[in-house]
């Protein structure tokens, strides 16, 4: 048994002990707080409490506000009304019940014949801050939460700039992995570099509440980053994988400070799912096929173009008048511009344009750094599959020539051993010429689609992952502008398509 299996039992067994001789206290049989689900029962008779928490009490992590909100309330059936008693109380349970049960000093008074309590405004303001933090945080965990566009992956269809809702009902929300974290942070405190602004004291295993809907083909969702889960502090802005594929594991790790991370606290991204669990993928000249059919465009899904002029500039106001925002001039006459179809088809009118072409790397161009990283699979951002998109319960053959595809899956995402050895694949110590799969996956790609790291580049989306659903832009704001211009009057208000 590990030293925090055994702490954890110490904790329960002391805090279970406080509550037989609290119940004893307030006239109930001692032996009842020992009786799993039952004991929470008497405990809200105890604080005098209505039945209908006891509906909050059995809700995963929702339930851990709850019951540090009943050791407040027990704290107050003790007269401990002071704010640093009953955060001591809040943090150390396991010594506070036990005081309070066995401390012949302690008397229990029923909530009704408790004198009323006057508090300062400082008290006041106290409270009311932190029932906003636990309101804030049990509203952005399960029901929605606000997000900002960093990055031009999405673009057109989202903006850098855009700040969006993003619903965690749609496909159901998931409980922390971390629920121990500072409030309105992600993995990092303020402030700070590299500070964690989380704990992994108590860590709580995927568990995801059922949904409106199914993550469908062509909808924009907000997840955690699958290759998140390693990370060089200094380069968090490049995947740790890659870094290693390019410049060695020993290098990285000498250079680097290196970190992991849990689930839920990797890098939030948000892009487009062309994929879903069964799904056959294949990208032909650009062109997403999915199970033989073409996935229809996005509206505003952008490719980078080859755009010849007679050696006539492109300035700044022409860029900003057909809302360019990726270009890139490498001769005096060349440019390498992000454009949707229709802005290339208008940029081809103007008089100094010799020619507007969409740029694609050929089949038999193979990028090294595209997923799966491997001779056998010489794929490319324009040519690419076709892939089988894992879903929970199907069943792949495996083996020395395809691995490749699968070990991420198979090793990390889903907790096996795996080896290869002699010709043969061993999967948790046995040979193994199939695999079943344990969980959902998606593909993930972004709308600007010669720009935008995504699945293209680290595979599989696993469906514990999966953070929310892009639903409605409130604000879009223009980093370039003045004050007065800041704001995109046009993209602001507008949902997501």
């Amino acid at each position: 048994m590990s030293i925090y299996m055994l702490l954890s039992l110490l904790f329960f067994a002391a805090s279970a002990a406080g509550l037989w001789r609290i119940f004893e206290k307030a006239g109930y049989e001692g032996w009842k707080a020992i009786i799993p689900l039952y004991n929470f029962y008497i405990w809200l008779k105890v604080i005098n409490k209505p039945l209908w928490w006891y509906i909050f009490i059995i809700i995963p992590y929702i339930n851990v506000f709850t019951l540090l909100l009943m050791v407040v309330e027990t704290l107050k059936c003790f007269r401990k009304d002071g704010l640093g008693e009953q955060a001591l109380g809040v943090l150390f349970p396991f010594v506070f019940l036990p005081y309070l049960g066995f401390s012949s000093n302690e008397e229990y008074t029923y909530p009704d014949k408790l004198p009323p309590v006057k508090k300062s405004a400082g008290r006041e303001w106290a409270d009311a801050i932190i029932f906003a933090v636990i309101a804030a945080t049990i509203i952005r965990t399960f029901f929605i939460e606000a997000y900002t566009i960093p990055t031009s992956s999405m673009e057109k269809s989202l903006l850098v700039g855009d700040y969006l809702f993003v619903s965690k009902m749609s496909y159901g929300p998931k409980v922390p992995n971390t629920p121990i974290a500072f409030p309105f942070a992600h993995h990092t405190l303020p402030l700070t570099d590299y500070t964690k602004s989380y704990v992994e004291w108590i860590s709580l295993p995927y568990y995801r509440f059922p949904g409106f809907r199914t993550i469908q083909n062509n909808d924009v969702v907000v997840f955690n980053y699958p290759d998140g889960d390693t990370v060089a502090l200094q380069m968090q802005n490049r995947s740790y994988y890659g870094m290693v594929r390019e410049m060695g594991r020993d290098f990285v790790w000498r250079n680097y400070d290196v970190a992991a991370r849990p689930v839920d606290k990797r890098e939030n991204y948000i892009k487009r799912c062309v994929g879903i669990p069964g799904d056959t993928l294949q990208i032909i000249d650009g062109e997403i096929f999915i199970n033989g059919s073409l996935l229809p465009f996005p509206e505003d899904v952008q490719f980078n173009y080859q755009v010849i002029t007679d050696g006539s500039p492109l300035h700044n106001r022409i860029l900003e008048r057909f809302d360019i925002t990726d270009a890139f001039q490498r001769s005096a006459s060349e440019y390498i511009m992000a454009l949707t179809e229709e802005k290339a088809d208008q940029l081809s009118q103007l008089g100094s344009v010799r020619q507007v072409r969409k740029i694609s790397k050929p089949a038999s161009y193979h990028e090294n750094h595209i997923f799966p990283f491997h001779n056998n699979y010489p794929w490319n951002e324009d040519n690419f599959g076709p892939v089988f998109i894992p879903k929970k319960g199907s069943t792949i053959d495996i083996n020395p020539d395809n691995i490749m595809l699968w070990d991420r899956i198979i090793e990390v995402y889903e907790g096996n051993s795996l080896d290869v050895n002699d010709g043969y694949v061993y999967v948790n110590g046995e040979v193994a010429d199939t695999y079943t799969f344990k969980m959902d996956y998606y593909w993930m790609v972004g709308d600007n689609r010669h720009n935008s790291a995504d699945s293209r580049y680290w595979g599989y989306v696993p469906e514990d992952h999966i953070v929310g659903r892009a639903m409605f832009v409130w604000l879009s704001l223009d980093k370039n502008k003045s004050f007065l211009n800041k704001i995109r009057f046009n993209k602001t208000f507008r949902t997501i398509r």
